[in-house]
């Protein structure tokens, strides 16, 4: 269900997800973490400014020709079992395609070739794909819908339409406009974001029970949100007394003529034998996923009927009628704020309700990506020429960025091919304003999306961006925005930023001289990591203090062989007590970070942690916080009665270490009394 965060590849499954968080968390995670260089299939080179080329024409043979000659090649390459698409185009359904295996007849996926033991091949007319995050864009339209009668107003507070209290740290109010927009301010949530289990979700407890905190100011920080958009699918459903699921299979799907398209989980038995299952990196098929809250990723439906999907949001006639009349529609493809809460940040590319702005080759393009565990896809509609594109694959493939990089080299080379033009760009800023400007913007960025209140803190550890200058006025992003390669930028415009040889933009904010957020994508902002977490302070002191703690505990039984071996006696009784009490605090913060570990690693792969794991960690951690007062005592003690200059040295590393080990818990929240995740 999350949205995959390109930009964060390498950070664990989290950030594969979208914002694979998680993810984040990438994902990615992508958004999650370690860094992955770029394969064969990379996204396509951007064509140059200049003269457009010459488009090809899009009609069916050359499109499935087109296809043809990627997509078999690339699943191929990647080890991705299937793929299916859909292009549609002045009203019609240009093409509805199907490649690779919908099920491989390996593991215990839930899919079509379950028990057959032979693959099948994808029919992109009968088996459905789980979208991901593409179903935020069927929850935006039932906000909508209800917007265009009257019943919500997008810039009315939602407690109005909630019968639950939302968290608050800021007095502006949260609006259904934040929610399509991803500004309401929350920061990300893990726990229950996708399970395997086969229960059936309640959406009210999920949104209701232990939400996310608000990090951000209303409408100030696009950051990604699953609990959001699941916020305004339960408005749907609050407020028009129908469960969601069925609010939008009877108001959306069916009005768009998707009869073989469902929220449901798991799925009703008329489409269950339909499914396509999900891989994972070694082609096994995995189990039907089931999304925590299903507004903001749940749909499964098949290419056909992602194709009448398309053409509804462009307008056209399809199903039962249209899903929104003109000027709502219009109201949904268009940016969702401003200035007058994004500042400079609205110069950049900026979220319509529920769509990013995927623009290229100067087309202004609409689309969003989606991510569950075993399933990547991406829709792109083209308002002004009424045409769109729609991916879907049921694997990841065999390396971090494969399914990244083939949706990328699609829907890029379905622009590229068919709608090529001119990249609008700005005249430029002059040499010696641009110089400056780069030199407020040095430092290191972690991503909006991510956790501030919680353990999970740690993971902003990881998939940082290095920002420096370049040629004295260039900005050099390390790794690029949206991608896992350092990136070459220059300033077109006060305060955007054109990547060098390519079209991806970006824009800062800036107060008192510095650069306070760069968004870089629609939902995706940057933001200056605080000294006190930047790496190099934080890496050296972790891993001294992780070293002086693990020889102190190996030294225990060395030192006690060694005298046993000479017929050394033991230490003077006096100070004793100091001394137990300092190696049980050794012991408790060395166990209470591995054991951040194995949990951290488990959130990450998606997986249940337990309050009473967390809780035992987090008394460990005290143990060895407080361990400094006896650490302290110890150390004191030896210079005291003179034990040797070796003695007091290793009393004050040992202090060191547990001193050092406190302050990285208590900067990064691993004693916070919240351990919801």
């Amino acid at each position: 269900m999350l949205r995959q965060d390109p930009a964060r590849p390498r950070a664990s499954r989290l950030r594969r997800l979208g914002a694979a968080l998680v993810a984040t968390v990438a994902v990615a995670a992508t958004a999650a973490g370690c860094g992955t260089a770029p394969t064969a299939m990379s996204v396509p080179t951007p064509p140059a400014p200049g003269a457009p080329a010459d488009p090809a024409a899009l009609n069916a043979a050359d499109v499935d020709a087109w296809l043809d000659g990627l997509l078999p090649a690339a699943l191929q390459r990647t080890g991705i079992p299937g793929a299916t698409v859909a292009v549609v185009r002045d009203g019609e359904i240009l093409t509805t395609r199907g490649y690779g295996h919908a099920d491989t007849g390996t593991g215990t996926g839930t899919g079509t070739g379950t028990g057959t033991g032979q693959p099948v091949p994808v029919d992109p007319d009968r088996h459905l794909f789980r979208v991901g995050s593409v179903s935020k864009l069927v929850t935006a339209v039932a906000v909508l819908q209800l917007v265009q009668s009257g019943d919500l107003d997008l810039d009315a507070d939602v407690d109005e339409y909630l019968d639950f209290t939302l968290p608050r740290r800021y007095d502006e109010a949260v609006t259904l406009r934040h929610l399509l927009t991803h500004t309401a301010g929350f920061e990300e949530r893990v726990a229950g974001l996708i399970g395997l289990d086969g229960s059936t979700p309640d959406l009210r407890a999920a949104l209701a029970t232990d939400p996310p905190e608000q990090i951000y100011r209303p409408g100030t920080v696009p950051a990604y949100s699953n609990y959001g958009n699941a916020l305004a699918g339960y408005i749907v459903e609050h407020v028009s007394g129908t469960p969601f699921e069925k609010y939008v299979d009877r108001n959306v799907l069916a009005r768009a003529g998707m009869a073989s398209s469902t929220f449901a989980q798991p799925l009703p038995p008329a489409l269950a034998d339909r499914m396509a299952s999900g891989h994972d990196a070694d082609g096994v098929a995995g189990p039907f996923e089931i999304v925590g809250t299903p507004p903001a990723g749940a749909l499964s439906a098949p290419a056909t009927d992602m194709a009448r999907f398309m053409l509804a949001l462009t307008g056209e006639p399809v199903g039962e009628g249209p899903l929104l009349d003109a000027a709502t529609r219009e109201l949904m493809q268009r940016p969702g704020l401003d200035a007058t809460t994004l500042g400079t940040l609205a110069d950049g590319p900026r979220m319509a309700l529920g769509l990013f702005d995927e623009s290229r080759n100067g087309r202004h393009i609409l689309g969003h990506g989606g991510d569950t565990m075993f399933f990547h896809s991406h829709l792109q509609i083209y308002p002004r020429e009424r045409a769109g594109i729609f991916l879907s694959l049921n694997g990841g493939g065999r390396g971090e960025l494969d399914s990244h990089e083939l949706r990328q080299a699609v829907v890029n080379g379905f622009a590229d091919r068919y709608f090529p033009g001119t990249s609008d760009r700005p005249a430029g800023v002059d040499a010696q304003t641009s110089a400056a400007h780069a030199a407020a913007a040095v430092g290191t960025y972690t991503d909006s999306r991510g956790f501030c209140s919680n353990f999970l803190t740690t993971i902003g550890l990881v998939g940082r961006t290095t920002v420096s200058v370049a040629d004295d006025h260039r900005l050099l992003f390390e790794p690029g925005p949206l991608s896992a390669t350092p990136a070459l930028y220059e300033e077109v415009a006060p305060w955007v930023w054109r990547e060098v040889g390519g079209q991806r933009t970006l824009a800062m904010r800036v107060t008192d001289d510095r650069v306070t957020a760069i968004s870089y994508d629609s939902a995706f902002t940057l933001l200056p990591v605080e000294p006190a977490r930047a790496t190099a302070v934080v890496v050296p002191v972790l891993g001294a203090s992780v070293l002086v703690l693990a020889l102190t505990v190996l030294s225990w039984p060395f030192g006690a062989l060694v005298r046993r071996v000479l017929g050394r006696p033991r230490r003077d009784p006096a100070g004793r007590t100091a001394r137990v009490l300092s190696r049980v605090a050794v012991a408790g913060a060395l166990l209470a970070l591995i054991g951040w570990a194995v949990n951290i690693a488990a959130v990450m792969g998606l997986q249940e942690v337990s309050a009473a794991s967390l809780r035992t960690v987090q008394v460990l951690q005290v143990i060895g916080l407080l361990g400094v007062l006896p650490a302290g005592v110890r150390l004191v003690d030896d210079v005291r009665r003179r034990v040797g200059w070796h003695r007091v040295a290793a009393s004050a590393l040992i202090l060191l270490a547990l001193a050092g080990t406190g302050w990285f818990a208590v900067e990064f929240m691993l004693l916070a009394p919240s351990i919801s995740y």
